[in-house]
Protein backbone atom coordinates (compact mmCIF):
# COMPACT_ATOMS: atom_id res chain seq x y z
CA UNK A 1 0.00 0.00 0.00
CA UNK A 2 3.03 2.22 0.41
CA UNK A 3 4.30 1.24 -2.03
CA UNK A 4 1.06 2.56 -4.85
CA UNK A 5 0.78 5.43 -2.64
CA UNK A 6 4.01 7.05 -3.67
CA UNK A 7 3.67 5.77 -6.73
CA UNK A 8 0.37 7.46 -7.28
CA UNK A 9 1.76 10.41 -5.21
CA UNK A 10 4.47 11.04 -8.39
CA UNK A 11 1.74 10.58 -10.74
CA UNK A 12 -0.41 13.84 -10.04
CA UNK A 13 -0.44 17.64 -11.28
CA UNK A 14 -2.16 20.62 -9.19
CA UNK A 15 -6.12 19.84 -9.35
CA UNK A 16 -8.60 22.40 -10.23
CA UNK A 17 -11.58 21.93 -8.68
CA UNK A 18 -10.62 23.60 -5.08
CA UNK A 19 -11.14 26.22 -3.18
CA UNK A 20 -9.25 27.84 -0.57
CA UNK A 21 -10.72 28.05 2.76
CA UNK A 22 -9.11 30.92 5.59
CA UNK A 23 -7.24 28.18 8.28
CA UNK A 24 -3.76 28.57 6.45
CA UNK A 25 -2.81 26.61 3.70
CA UNK A 26 -6.02 24.38 3.99
CA UNK A 27 -7.55 23.50 1.26
CA UNK A 28 -11.80 22.15 0.52
CA UNK A 29 -11.81 19.93 -2.62
CA UNK A 30 -14.83 20.34 -5.10
CA UNK A 31 -14.51 17.37 -7.39
CA UNK A 32 -16.98 15.36 -5.34
CA UNK A 33 -20.09 15.95 -2.87
CA UNK A 34 -17.82 15.10 0.11
CA UNK A 35 -16.52 18.41 -0.26
CA UNK A 36 -13.26 17.17 2.00
CA UNK A 37 -11.79 19.48 4.36
CA UNK A 38 -7.70 19.30 3.93
CA UNK A 39 -5.20 20.44 5.91
CA UNK A 40 -1.51 20.29 5.10
CA UNK A 41 -0.68 16.57 4.31
CA UNK A 42 -4.21 15.40 4.49
CA UNK A 43 -5.51 13.26 2.18
CA UNK A 44 -9.41 13.14 0.38
CA UNK A 45 -11.56 10.23 1.32
CA UNK A 46 -10.72 9.35 -2.07
CA UNK A 47 -7.39 8.84 -1.08
CA UNK A 48 -6.32 10.22 -4.19
CA UNK A 49 -6.32 13.81 -4.13
CA UNK A 50 -4.24 15.48 -1.25
CA UNK A 51 -3.31 18.50 -0.08
CA UNK A 52 0.67 18.85 -0.32
CA UNK A 53 2.17 22.46 1.32
CA UNK A 54 -1.16 24.58 0.64
CA UNK A 55 -1.69 23.13 -3.20
CA UNK A 56 -4.64 20.18 -4.15
CA UNK A 57 -2.76 17.66 -5.87
CA UNK A 58 -4.88 15.69 -8.49
CA UNK A 59 -4.07 12.07 -10.44
CA UNK A 60 -2.42 12.82 -13.47
CA UNK A 61 -0.61 11.50 -16.55
CA UNK A 62 -1.59 7.22 -15.97
CA UNK A 63 -4.15 5.26 -16.94
CA UNK A 64 -4.78 1.49 -15.03
CA UNK A 65 -7.30 0.67 -17.78
CA UNK A 66 -7.54 1.89 -21.27
CA UNK A 67 -10.51 -1.14 -23.38
CA UNK A 68 -12.26 -0.36 -26.38
CA UNK A 69 -15.43 -1.32 -25.61
CA UNK A 70 -19.58 -1.25 -27.43
CA UNK A 71 -20.83 1.98 -25.95
CA UNK A 72 -23.53 -0.10 -24.83
CA UNK A 73 -21.47 -1.91 -22.68
CA UNK A 74 -21.07 1.37 -20.84
CA UNK A 75 -24.13 1.06 -20.83
CA UNK A 76 -25.79 3.78 -23.02
CA UNK A 77 -28.61 2.58 -25.08
CA UNK A 78 -29.34 6.33 -26.93
CA UNK A 79 -25.72 7.30 -27.41
CA UNK A 80 -24.05 6.54 -30.97
CA UNK A 81 -25.91 2.85 -30.97
CA UNK A 82 -23.10 0.46 -32.07
CA UNK A 83 -20.05 3.00 -31.78
CA UNK A 84 -16.76 2.02 -30.02
CA UNK A 85 -16.36 3.81 -26.37
CA UNK A 86 -12.38 3.87 -25.95
CA UNK A 87 -13.11 3.91 -22.03
CA UNK A 88 -10.06 4.63 -19.44
CA UNK A 89 -10.01 4.41 -16.06
CA UNK A 90 -7.24 5.81 -12.92
CA UNK A 91 -7.45 4.59 -9.32
CA UNK A 92 -9.35 5.50 -6.78
CA UNK A 93 -13.22 6.03 -5.36
CA UNK A 94 -15.12 8.44 -3.14
CA UNK A 95 -17.59 5.52 -2.58
CA UNK A 96 -16.74 2.25 -0.79
CA UNK A 97 -19.37 -0.26 -1.89
CA UNK A 98 -19.55 -3.77 -0.84
CA UNK A 99 -20.85 -5.21 -4.51
CA UNK A 100 -17.99 -2.98 -6.90
CA UNK A 101 -17.51 -4.82 -9.82
CA UNK A 102 -14.33 -2.73 -10.48
CA UNK A 103 -13.07 -2.96 -6.72
CA UNK A 104 -9.38 -3.86 -7.98
CA UNK A 105 -9.05 -0.04 -9.40
CA UNK A 106 -11.75 1.34 -7.20
CA UNK A 107 -10.76 0.68 -3.85
CA UNK A 108 -6.70 1.19 -4.21
CA UNK A 109 -5.60 2.87 -0.90
CA UNK A 110 -8.37 1.97 0.98
CA UNK A 111 -8.30 -2.45 0.90
CA UNK A 112 -4.67 -3.86 0.71
CA UNK A 113 -6.69 -6.46 -1.15
CA UNK A 114 -6.32 -3.70 -4.40
CA UNK A 115 -2.54 -2.85 -4.09
CA UNK A 116 -1.90 -5.46 -7.41
CA UNK A 117 -3.65 -2.41 -8.86
CA UNK A 118 -0.52 -1.01 -9.11
CA UNK A 119 0.79 -3.00 -11.48
CA UNK A 120 -2.31 -2.09 -13.97
CA UNK A 121 -0.64 1.69 -14.17
CA UNK A 122 0.67 2.79 -17.55
CA UNK A 123 2.12 6.39 -18.16
CA UNK A 124 0.15 7.98 -21.05
CA UNK A 125 -0.29 11.82 -22.47
CA UNK A 126 -3.89 12.42 -23.97
CA UNK A 127 -2.79 12.39 -27.31
CA UNK A 128 -1.53 9.64 -27.02
CA UNK A 129 -4.77 7.75 -25.71
CA UNK A 130 -7.03 9.86 -28.41
CA UNK A 131 -4.65 8.73 -31.10
CA UNK A 132 -5.58 4.92 -29.47
CA UNK A 133 -9.10 5.32 -29.63
CA UNK A 134 -8.58 6.95 -33.35
CA UNK A 135 -7.15 3.57 -34.75
CA UNK A 136 -9.83 1.76 -32.81
CA UNK A 137 -12.16 3.70 -35.01
CA UNK A 138 -13.67 4.80 -31.63
CA UNK A 139 -16.79 7.72 -31.96
CA UNK A 140 -16.51 8.21 -28.20
CA UNK A 141 -13.96 8.65 -25.12
CA UNK A 142 -15.57 7.79 -21.66
CA UNK A 143 -14.16 7.96 -18.60
CA UNK A 144 -15.02 5.01 -16.25
CA UNK A 145 -13.72 1.80 -14.14
CA UNK A 146 -12.71 3.72 -11.12
CA UNK A 147 -15.11 6.92 -10.28
CA UNK A 148 -14.03 9.53 -13.04
CA UNK A 149 -15.18 12.89 -10.81
CA UNK A 150 -12.26 12.33 -8.73
CA UNK A 151 -9.95 12.52 -11.60
CA UNK A 152 -11.88 14.99 -13.42
CA UNK A 153 -9.01 17.25 -14.09
CA UNK A 154 -7.38 14.64 -16.14
CA UNK A 155 -10.87 13.11 -17.69
CA UNK A 156 -10.71 17.37 -19.19
CA UNK A 157 -7.07 17.20 -20.78
CA UNK A 158 -7.79 13.92 -22.76
CA UNK A 159 -11.84 15.47 -23.73
CA UNK A 160 -10.02 18.79 -24.67
CA UNK A 161 -7.87 16.51 -27.41
CA UNK A 162 -10.95 14.61 -28.38
CA UNK A 163 -13.52 17.35 -29.23
CA UNK A 164 -10.81 18.54 -31.24
CA UNK A 165 -10.49 14.91 -33.27
CA UNK A 166 -14.11 14.88 -33.47
CA UNK A 167 -14.54 12.33 -30.94
CA UNK A 168 -17.65 12.77 -28.10
CA UNK A 169 -17.10 12.61 -24.72
CA UNK A 170 -19.07 10.53 -21.73
CA UNK A 171 -18.43 10.31 -18.17
CA UNK A 172 -19.72 6.76 -16.49
CA UNK A 173 -19.99 7.92 -13.08
CA UNK A 174 -22.21 7.46 -8.92
CA UNK A 175 -23.09 10.61 -9.29
CA UNK A 176 -21.52 12.35 -6.64
CA UNK A 177 -20.81 15.62 -8.32
CA UNK A 178 -21.17 19.08 -7.39
CA UNK A 179 -22.38 21.98 -9.13
CA UNK A 180 -18.39 23.31 -9.86
CA UNK A 181 -17.52 20.13 -10.58
CA UNK A 182 -20.62 19.55 -13.38
CA UNK A 183 -20.00 23.07 -14.49
CA UNK A 184 -16.14 22.38 -15.10
CA UNK A 185 -17.17 19.58 -17.28
CA UNK A 186 -19.66 20.80 -19.42
CA UNK A 187 -18.01 22.21 -22.19
CA UNK A 188 -16.35 18.84 -23.23
CA UNK A 189 -19.48 16.03 -22.23
CA UNK A 190 -21.88 15.06 -24.46
CA UNK A 191 -23.39 12.33 -21.96
CA UNK A 192 -23.37 11.43 -18.45
CA UNK A 193 -24.61 7.76 -17.28
CA UNK A 194 -25.28 7.69 -13.38
CA UNK A 195 -25.81 4.72 -11.13
CA UNK A 196 -28.81 5.17 -8.90
CA UNK A 197 -27.77 2.58 -6.58
CA UNK A 198 -30.54 2.51 -4.04
CA UNK A 199 -33.44 4.72 -2.99
CA UNK A 200 -32.51 4.50 0.24
CA UNK A 201 -30.32 6.92 2.57
CA UNK A 202 -29.72 4.23 4.85
CA UNK A 203 -27.68 2.26 1.80
CA UNK A 204 -26.01 5.33 0.27
CA UNK A 205 -24.57 6.27 4.25
CA UNK A 206 -23.54 2.53 3.87
CA UNK A 207 -21.40 3.17 0.52
CA UNK A 208 -20.35 6.72 1.58
CA UNK A 209 -21.98 9.03 0.50
CA UNK A 210 -25.36 10.77 0.69
CA UNK A 211 -28.67 9.94 -1.62
CA UNK A 212 -29.54 13.33 -2.41
CA UNK A 213 -26.16 14.04 -3.97
CA UNK A 214 -26.85 11.23 -6.60
CA UNK A 215 -30.52 12.74 -7.09
CA UNK A 216 -29.41 16.30 -7.44
CA UNK A 217 -26.84 15.09 -10.11
CA UNK A 218 -29.11 13.34 -12.39
CA UNK A 219 -31.58 16.45 -12.31
CA UNK A 220 -28.77 19.09 -12.70
CA UNK A 221 -26.85 17.00 -15.37
CA UNK A 222 -30.55 16.99 -17.51
CA UNK A 223 -30.58 20.91 -16.80
CA UNK A 224 -27.12 21.52 -18.32
CA UNK A 225 -28.43 19.65 -21.86
CA UNK A 226 -26.52 17.07 -21.34
CA UNK A 227 -27.40 13.47 -22.25
CA UNK A 228 -28.34 11.41 -19.06
CA UNK A 229 -28.77 7.58 -18.66
CA UNK A 230 -29.65 5.95 -15.57
CA UNK A 231 -28.44 2.45 -13.97
CA UNK A 232 -29.44 0.04 -11.11
CA UNK A 233 -27.81 -2.58 -10.32
CA UNK A 234 -30.95 -4.46 -8.72
CA UNK A 235 -29.56 -6.14 -5.96
CA UNK A 236 -31.55 -9.33 -3.92
CA UNK A 237 -32.61 -8.12 -0.60
CA UNK A 238 -30.68 -4.53 -0.81
CA UNK A 239 -32.61 -2.64 -3.21
CA UNK A 240 -35.30 -4.90 -5.24
CA UNK A 241 -38.07 -3.91 -3.38
CA UNK A 242 -41.37 -3.40 -5.30
CA UNK A 243 -41.73 0.00 -3.40
CA UNK A 244 -38.33 1.11 -4.04
CA UNK A 245 -38.11 0.55 -7.80
CA UNK A 246 -41.27 2.30 -8.02
CA UNK A 247 -39.93 5.32 -5.80
CA UNK A 248 -36.59 5.53 -8.52
CA UNK A 249 -38.76 5.07 -11.54
CA UNK A 250 -40.84 8.17 -10.17
CA UNK A 251 -38.19 10.00 -9.64
CA UNK A 252 -36.82 9.74 -13.24
CA UNK A 253 -40.38 10.53 -14.09
CA UNK A 254 -40.06 13.47 -12.86
CA UNK A 255 -36.79 14.78 -14.12
CA UNK A 256 -37.65 13.67 -17.97
CA UNK A 257 -39.57 10.45 -19.31
CA UNK A 258 -36.93 10.36 -21.79
CA UNK A 259 -34.45 8.83 -19.40
CA UNK A 260 -33.41 5.85 -20.06
CA UNK A 261 -33.29 3.40 -16.95
CA UNK A 262 -31.16 0.32 -16.95
CA UNK A 263 -32.20 -1.82 -14.77
CA UNK A 264 -29.59 -4.54 -14.66
CA UNK A 265 -28.43 -8.14 -13.04
CA UNK A 266 -26.17 -8.55 -9.96
CA UNK A 267 -23.82 -10.93 -10.30
CA UNK A 268 -21.98 -11.76 -6.61
CA UNK A 269 -18.33 -9.98 -6.30
CA UNK A 270 -15.99 -8.67 -3.62
CA UNK A 271 -17.58 -8.68 -0.10
CA UNK A 272 -21.40 -9.40 -1.48
CA UNK A 273 -20.26 -13.04 -3.04
CA UNK A 274 -22.43 -14.89 -1.21
CA UNK A 275 -25.92 -12.92 -2.24
CA UNK A 276 -27.62 -14.52 -4.98
CA UNK A 277 -27.60 -13.17 -8.63
CA UNK A 278 -30.42 -11.35 -9.66
CA UNK A 279 -33.30 -13.52 -11.67
CA UNK A 280 -34.73 -12.82 -15.16
CA UNK A 281 -38.05 -12.23 -13.17
CA UNK A 282 -37.01 -9.24 -10.79
CA UNK A 283 -35.52 -7.70 -13.60
CA UNK A 284 -38.53 -7.69 -15.98
CA UNK A 285 -40.18 -6.88 -13.00
CA UNK A 286 -38.85 -3.76 -12.13
CA UNK A 287 -38.87 -2.90 -15.73
CA UNK A 288 -42.87 -3.24 -16.17
CA UNK A 289 -42.31 -1.00 -13.29
CA UNK A 290 -40.34 1.66 -14.74
CA UNK A 291 -42.89 1.25 -18.10
CA UNK A 292 -45.70 1.75 -15.65
CA UNK A 293 -44.22 5.00 -14.01
CA UNK A 294 -44.05 6.50 -17.36
CA UNK A 295 -40.43 6.06 -18.43
CA UNK A 296 -40.36 5.90 -22.18
CA UNK A 297 -36.74 3.93 -22.66
CA UNK A 298 -36.45 0.74 -19.92
CA UNK A 299 -33.87 -1.55 -20.85
CA UNK A 300 -33.22 -4.90 -18.77
CA UNK A 301 -29.42 -5.97 -19.10
CA UNK A 302 -26.21 -8.50 -17.56
CA UNK A 303 -28.65 -11.66 -18.87
CA UNK A 304 -27.81 -11.17 -22.57
CA UNK A 305 -30.73 -12.90 -24.52
CA UNK A 306 -33.31 -13.71 -21.92
CA UNK A 307 -34.96 -10.37 -21.21
CA UNK A 308 -36.72 -10.65 -24.76
CA UNK A 309 -37.48 -7.10 -25.71
CA UNK A 310 -36.24 -5.30 -22.81
CA UNK A 311 -33.00 -5.20 -24.74
CA UNK A 312 -34.35 -3.44 -27.94
CA UNK A 313 -35.64 0.61 -28.51
CA UNK A 314 -38.96 0.97 -29.37
CA UNK A 315 -40.82 3.86 -30.58
CA UNK A 316 -42.39 5.31 -27.57
CA UNK A 317 -45.53 6.90 -30.07
CA UNK A 318 -46.16 3.65 -32.15
CA UNK A 319 -44.28 0.71 -30.63
CA UNK A 320 -42.27 -0.15 -33.29
CA UNK A 321 -39.03 -1.72 -32.96
CA UNK A 322 -36.01 0.42 -33.65
CA UNK A 323 -32.75 -1.00 -31.94
CA UNK A 324 -32.67 -4.41 -31.93
CA UNK A 325 -29.98 -5.81 -29.31
CA UNK A 326 -28.43 -8.95 -27.80
CA UNK A 327 -26.57 -8.13 -24.60
CA UNK A 328 -23.37 -5.83 -26.96
CA UNK A 329 -24.38 -6.16 -30.18
CA UNK A 330 -26.04 -3.98 -32.45
CA UNK A 331 -28.90 -6.32 -34.76
CA UNK A 332 -30.10 -3.27 -36.90
CA UNK A 333 -30.76 0.38 -36.34
CA UNK A 334 -33.59 1.66 -38.12
CA UNK A 335 -33.35 5.05 -36.39
CA UNK A 336 -32.97 7.79 -38.75
CA UNK A 337 -30.21 10.33 -38.55
CA UNK A 338 -32.26 12.91 -37.56
CA UNK A 339 -33.44 11.01 -34.33
CA UNK A 340 -36.68 9.96 -35.48
CA UNK A 341 -38.90 6.70 -35.67
CA UNK A 342 -39.01 5.45 -39.79
CA UNK A 343 -42.53 4.74 -39.23
CA UNK A 344 -44.33 7.69 -37.77
CA UNK A 345 -41.76 10.06 -37.18
CA UNK A 346 -41.98 10.44 -33.67
CA UNK A 347 -38.47 12.09 -32.43
CA UNK A 348 -36.89 9.38 -30.13
CA UNK A 349 -34.45 11.04 -27.65
CA UNK A 350 -30.69 10.61 -27.50
CA UNK A 351 -27.64 11.27 -29.48
CA UNK A 352 -28.08 9.46 -33.19
CA UNK A 353 -25.50 10.93 -35.54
Amino acid sequence: MIDLADTLDQMTAPGQLVEPVPEKDTLRCLACGHRCYLRPGRRGICQVRFNRDGELRAPWGYVAALQADPVEKKPFAHLLPGSIALTFGMLGCDFHCSFCQNWLTSQALRDPMAADSIDYIRKVTPEQIVAYGQRVGARIIASSYNEPLITAEWAVAIFKVAQKAGLRCAFVSNGNATPEALAYLRPYLSAYKVDLKSMQEKRYREMGSVLQHTLDTIQRAHDLGLWVEVVTLVIPGFNDSVDELWEAARFLVSVSPDIPWHVTAFHPDYKMDNVPPTTVKMLQQAAEIGQEAGLRYVYAGNIPGRVGSLEDTHCPACGSRLVTRIGYTIRSNRVTPQGTCPDCGAPIAGIWN
